[in-house]
C-alpha cells in the first residue's frame, strides 16, 4: 500500500473517532446504569487509579520524547503506543466510574474554585483537540511520514503532556470532595 493511501485510508477513520469519542463519552457521562435497572455498586476506587494512569501516561510520554532525541526510535514507539493504550485504558475507567457514580461537585470556593474550573476546562477541551491530533501523528508514523510526523508531534506532545498532568491535577483538586 502506497504511504500516501494510507494516510487517506486513515481519514475518515480519525474523524469518525475525533467526533464519535467526545459524543460518546457526553452521553454516557449522564446515562447512569441505577436509571435502567442494574443495582452496581458504585466503583468509587477508580478516580485514584485513573488519575495515577493520566500521571504514568505523562512520564511516559516525556520519557519517548527523550528517547526519540536520543536516537532510540524503536523505544520511542514502544513508549508512544504505551501511551495511547494507557489513555484508553484511562477512557474506559471514567466511563465506568461515571456510569456508576454520581458526580462529586468541587467545595473550593474563591480564588481555588476559579483555578479549579480553568484547570477542568481547559483539559476537558483539549483532551477533546487531542484527540485527532494523536490519531494523525501516529499514522504519519505508519506511514513512514516522519517529517510530517515530526511537525505534528511538537504540536500533540505538549498538548497532550498538559491533558495527562491536567488530568491529575484536577483528581488532587477534586478528590478531598469525594464521598
Amino acid at each position: 500500500m502506497e504511504k500516501n493511501s494510507l494516510e487517506q485510508k486513515f481519514s475518515k477513520f480519525i474523524v469518525l473517532v475525533s467526533i464519535l469519542i467526545p459524543v460518546v463519552v457526553a452521553l454516557l457521562f449522564s446515562v447512569k446504569l441505577k436509571d435502567f435497572g442494574f443495582h452496581v455498586e458504585p466503583l468509587s476506587f477508580l478516580p485514584p487509579i485513573y488519575a495515577t494512569i493520566n500521571g504514568v501516561t505523562a512520564v511516559v510520554l516525556v520519557v519517548g520524547v527523550l528517547a526519540i532525541k536520543n536516537g532510540k526510535r524503536k523505544l520511542h514507539e514502544q513508549l508512544m503506543t504505551t501511551a495511547i493504550a494507557l489513555s484508553v485504558v484511562f477512557l474506559v475507567m471514567y466511563v465506568a466510574y461515571h456510569m456508576t457514580s454520581d458526580s462529586t461537585k468541587f467545595g473550593g470556593e474563591g480564588m481555588i474554585r476559579n483555578l479549579y474550573f480553568f484547570i477542568l476546562i481547559s483539559h476537558i477541551l483539549l483532551s477533546i483537540a487531542v484527540i485527532p491530533l494523536v490519531l494523525i501523528t501516529y499514522v504519519r508514523t505508519l506511514a513512514e511520514k516522519f517529517d510530517k510526523h515530526k511537525k505534528i508531534a511538537k504540536i500533540t506532545f505538549p498538548i497532550w503532556l498538559y491533558v495527562a498532568v491536567t488530568g491529575v491535577v484536577v483528581y488532587l483538586m477534586i478528590s478531598p470532595y469525594y464521598v
